[in-house]
């Protein structure tokens, strides 16, 4: 009982798996319907652009451009933290991320970045 799973359509990587009725692909955390229109995602929505103008896309890496403080924590997010697989997302905290020795958090874009691997 093998069952093939279709390709991420945001970065083409064949490892995607299924969590109830969304496909999610590990390697840039985009999640999509099973035969939904490529179109029908994010694409519609602005553009989420970096500090000085670069367009952002899930999977980015990012670097924070300001000392960040973390709400309801005494923890701070230092200039020049890297910040590896963004998620964009919608609202006032357009990229959701992990960052290490914090966690799971939201940032907005105009505190970071983009950096080329």
């Amino acid at each position: 009982m093998t069952e093939t799973l279709p390709p991420c359509p945001a970065c083409a990587s064949g490892h995607t798996y299924q969590v109830d009725s969304l496909l999610i692909c590990p390697e840039c955390g985009h999640e999509w319907q099973p035969g939904a229109p490529a179109d029908e995602t994010s694409d519609d929505a602005a553009e989420v652009r970096d500090s000085v103008g670069n367009v952002l896309q899930d999977g980015d890496t990012v670097m924070v451009i300001k000392d960040l403080k973390v709400k309801g924590s005494s923890s701070v997010v230092k200039v020049g933290t890297r910040v590896r697989g963004i998620r964009l997302t919608s609202g006032d905290h357009d990229i959701d991320c992990k960052i290490a020795g914090i966690g799971q958090m939201g940032l907005k874009s105009q505190f970071v970045k983009k950096v080329g691997d």
